[in-house]
């Protein structure tokens, strides 16, 4: 979802991009069109073919990454995997004569947190996951340092949007309020920080130009809301007749209660602002799920 908009924003800044996917990938079909994008399928352990494909190329953007849902966050092997995969990538970046490698961190790496998520908040991932996607920004910056790369690493935490995963708690919840079927949820009382996927991108290509060398940058809005009200508007821009069924459901043994970034970094080095307010963004991505896309 995120590398999909930022190909669209790379593209509209007149940017040539070479964009990795898994070869057979359904979502190779997001990938926008345009004569600035060339397509490589390649899976995510075969990135030390890219150099060979590419002449050059000056950022490396690393959102790749297998097993990101259920049970596979706990696949201890799959995640070590991941890491190695990074490692790869990093190398990949400097071997095509890229200045700059970016890799897509997760809230995860930091595990329940009372306060603000900034860039030195102490980290304490609960799940496989989170432990190799720390694991793996930590790695990449020593490798990067080594092989004479500027490393960045965004911790994203909850991007929304156009493309999104079919799992992910804005993707269930509108396509049970379009269904017509009623929607079961905890209370909805978790302070949750949603940043539109288009925002997204605009950090990623901002810091790619402007970030500071080893920089972890939190990635959200810098704001948060209760999760009752978020869903409250996809409720009602889905015209859903049926009220969201809040406190029908237990919260998770782990629930995180509080998810809010800090967005202090990115303002002050990359000049990084949110420019699509939630109401607008949900709206936008119920039109693109009614339009049969997702």
């Amino acid at each position: 979802m995120i590398a999909s908009a930022l190909i669209r924003l790379l593209v509209k800044e007149g940017v040539r991009v070479h964009a990795v996917c898994r070869p057979g990938s359904a979502k190779l079909k997001n990938i926008p069109s345009s004569e600035l994008v060339t397509v490589h399928q390649l899976d995510i352990s075969e990135m030390g073919k890219l150099p060979s494909e590419i002449d050059r190329a000056d950022a490396f953007f690393h959102f790749a990454w297998a097993g990101t849902g259920g049970t596979a966050r706990n696949d201890a092997f799959l995640q070590d995997r991941n890491i190695t995969f990074t490692l790869e990538a990093c190398r990949a970046a400097a071997d095509c004569g890229c200045s700059v490698f970016l890799g897509a961190g997760s809230q995860a790496e930091y595990g329940r947190v009372t306060g603000d998520l900034k860039s030195d908040t102490p980290v304490f991932p609960e799940n496989g996951y989170g432990m190799a996607k720390l694991a793996a920004g930590q790695l990449s910056r020593l490798l990067a340092n080594n092989l004479g790369l500027r490393h960045e690493w965004l911790r994203i935490l909850s991007v929304y949007g156009p493309g999104d995963n079919d799992f992910t708690i804005t993707s269930s919840s509108l396509k049970l309020f379009l269904s017509g079927k009623h929607a079961p949820f905890t209370p909805g009382e978790q302070l949750w920080d949603f940043l539109y996927c288009d925002d997204a991108a605009r950090a990623f290509y901002l810091a790619a130009g402007k970030g500071r060398d080893g920089a972890v940058y939190p990635l959200g809005s810098g704001a948060a809301r209760p999760l009752k009200e978020y869903i409250g508007l996809m409720c009602e821009a889905c015209g859903a007749t049926d009220r969201p069924g809040f406190g029908e459901l237990p919260y998770n043994e782990n629930q995180v209660m509080r998810l809010c970034a800090d967005i202090s970094g990115l303002r002050e080095d990359c000049g990084f602002e949110p420019l699509v307010p939630y109401e607008e963004g949900i709206k936008r991505t119920v039109a693109y799920m009614k339009a049969g896309v997702l």
